[in-house]
């Protein structure tokens, strides 16, 4: 069987499908539909220079997917991402090898000096890593729900001067959700640190991505002022990924992160999703502690790798 890498058209459907079913079935904590396959491709940030790869056999069909890009919003420059995946049925046929070594060609002609990526924990993939002169970093965890009848832990009432509202309340100006959000990505752990800054790039990538779910992600409000959230994003299939939780710094310690969580699943039940995904840093021992709390099961880890290109 013969394998090919070339870049996914976002306008081609069988590209953007292929792609998310490859995902689902490697990772089903990651949502992926053709529909924000597409969006990705698209509308990424020019610095990015994202280059999403597709491998595909003699039947024309999507067997590997590549997530491929420069971590522009770093501070530190020189950093890519090569996140690899091959469907289950389709591995050791050279498929995962021809895509990464795309991909670090790609990121080498675009300054990176680094290259990180993912490889879920087992010992195949991660020999894989470590044949191609991938060293290991962090590892993360992703956490499960099955959102039943009696999954949830009670609801209680915001306490005094907290309000709960959803994303759907600041439709007119997001700007307030946008200040949280990049207070709690700048402090969460991470081999790769980024900084918010493009309000128009986080309304492109974030607020508009298809797979925002506005209704079902919850803010906490203290005065008037957006001081927690728990964004949600749902694929149509039942499917639901905490995209992050987060509390401004001048609101932390006050149990609001939990607060809007347990109010975004609860509203996730009622709307019909059945299953609920989490990820969280393997060190983030706050957010690990509060997913268990709710009930949350590890369903799978995956170990961050880097390797520092040839000059």
């Amino acid at each position: 069987m013969t394998v090919i890498v070339r870049t996914l058209s976002p306008t081609d459907p069988a590209d953007a499908e292929g792609f998310a079913r490859v995902r689902r079935a490697c990772l089903p904590a990651m949502l992926a539909t053709p529909a924000s396959v597409a969006y990705d491709a698209a509308r990424a940030h020019p610095d990015a220079h994202y280059r999403p790869l597709v491998a595909v056999d003699d039947a024309g069909t999507v067997i590997g997917t590549a997530q491929v890009g420069i971590a522009y919003d770093s501070p530190r420059p020189g950093q890519g991402y090569a996140n690899v995946y091959v469907h289950p049925d389709h591995v050791g046929r050279g498929g995962g090898t021809l895509l990464l070594r795309t991909a670090e060609a790609h990121l080498a002609q675009h300054g990176a000096t680094e290259v990180f990526c993912w490889a879920l924990d087992g010992p195949r993939n991660l020999a894989w890593a470590a044949a191609r002169g991938y060293r290991r970093s962090r590892s993360a965890h992703f956490l499960r729900l099955e959102l039943t009848a009696d999954a949830l832990p009670p609801m209680p009432a915001p306490p005094s001067g907290v309000a709960l509202r959803t994303a759907a309340d600041f439709a007119a100006d997001p700007r307030p959700l946008f200040a949280v959000f990049a207070q709690t990505v700048a402090d969460e752990p991470s081999d790769i640190v980024a900084e918010l800054r493009d309000y128009e790039q986080w309304l492109t990538d974030t607020w508009r991505n298809p797979l925002l779910d506005q209704g079902l992600t919850s803010v906490a409000v203290v005065d008037g002022v957006p001081a927690a959230f728990s964004l949600a994003q749902t694929d149509g299939d039942g499917r639901y990924w905490s995209g992050m939780t987060g509390t401004a710094r001048a609101f932390r310690g006050r149990g609001l992160a939990k607060l809007a969580k347990n109010d975004s699943l609860h509203r996730a039940r009622a709307a019909g999703v059945s299953v609920a995904y989490t990820g969280n840093d393997a060190d983030n021992a706050p957010m690990l502690a509060i997913n268990e709390w709710f009930g949350y099961t590890l369903d799978a880890t995956e170990v961050r790798h880097v390797r520092t290109l040839d000059s």
